[in-house]
């Protein structure tokens, strides 16, 4: 199904952000362990990303001692056409308290893995490598035990920056592809191009002197062909990604881009299917589906499967 957005005409159809179909409809966060979490947090006043960007899975994640936390401010440099991050010019500022916010955070929730992402900072001249790198390590003092995912810009391909990054020693170095060659310069920012990300993704392994896996993600719904869908996982295949998850692109608001289509589990499942031939190691598949969904979960059964 394909729709265009209504206008003012009462006739034309309702925009796909109305009327979602019965697969996409979540039920509200229930459960013990989400609101102890949720009180303890607001206690001392933290916050995670899948509060804020309202996570249909909060609390299947956090039952299950994973979330996501965004570092590197709430001002992203770049303006991708499909996300709601606030954009514009940080000047340089860096909130020298989140390392040790973000390890307070995960200690207070009883994290097994955590997933740090982050806001592209091109007013940085690393990119905020170093900034996310004590991140992580603050993280990781904190928490000695913990898994940590870092769900991370381009970093302009800057070796410098991504060596930076890996010199705090993530399990996981995700940087999302979000849609098919094709739709990428209407989707992301011009200075984010398909090409890159896969470029960055393939030197991340060459550059780490140790056991990094890396991960990446696809958005559907945005008018994509089943068969540009296979070609992008195949690039990815090609230059070395072994996660990845697909779900279906939900519109934020009605100044971004316009949803193509829902696309069904059926639909979902066969592109899993695609996937896991292809040889990932990790392939999470479904409409609900985000870049950290059931993180924990899913890297500790690829690292077994190795």
């Amino acid at each position: 199904m394909t729709t265009t957005d209504s206008g003012s005409d009462p006739a034309a159809p309702k925009p796909l952000h109305v009327g979602k179909p019965a697969w996409l409809k979540t039920q509200i966060p229930t459960g013990g362990t989400y609101f102890q979490i949720k009180r303890d947090l607001r206690e001392r006043k933290l916050f995670t990303v899948c509060e804020e960007a309202k996570c249909p899975n909060i609390s299947q994640c956090w039952s299950q001692g994973t979330a996501t936390f965004m570092v590197l401010g709430d001002t992203c440099t770049r303006a991708c056409r499909f996300c709601n991050v606030k954009t514009g010019d940080p000047q340089g500022w860096l909130d020298p308290h989140e390392p040790d916010q973000t390890a307070e955070s995960a200690k207070v929730m009883g994290l097994k893995y955590a997933v740090i992402t982050m806001v592209d900072r091109d007013d940085l001249p690393d990119g905020g490598a170093a900034h996310v790198g004590r991140v992580i390590t603050r993280v990781r003092e904190v928490n000695p035990e913990i898994k940590l995912e870092i769900l991370a810009g381009d970093f302009a391909a800057s070796d410098t920056s991504l060596q930076t990054l890996l010199a705090a020693r993530p399990e996981v170095f995700a940087h999302n592809l979000e849609t098919v060659e094709r739709l990428t310069p209407r989707v992301r920012d011009a200075r984010a191009s398909y090409r890159q990300s896969l470029a960055v993704l393939r030197r991340v392994r060459e550059l780490a002197d140790y056991r990094v896996y890396t991960k990446s993600a696809l958005m559907l719904g945005l008018g994509e062909t089943l068969d540009e869908v296979e070609a992008a996982l195949a690039d990815m295949r090609e230059y070395g990604v072994e996660f990845v998850t697909i779900g279906q692109y939900m519109r934020p608001t009605k100044q971004h881009l316009s949803i193509k289509r829902w696309v069904t589990p059926e639909e979902f499942d066969a592109v899993a299917a695609k996937a896991k031939a292809m040889g990932f190691l990790s392939v999470v598949s479904g409409p609900l589906v985000r870049s950290s969904y059931r993180a924990a979960e899913y890297f500790a059964a690829a690292v077994e499967s190795t």
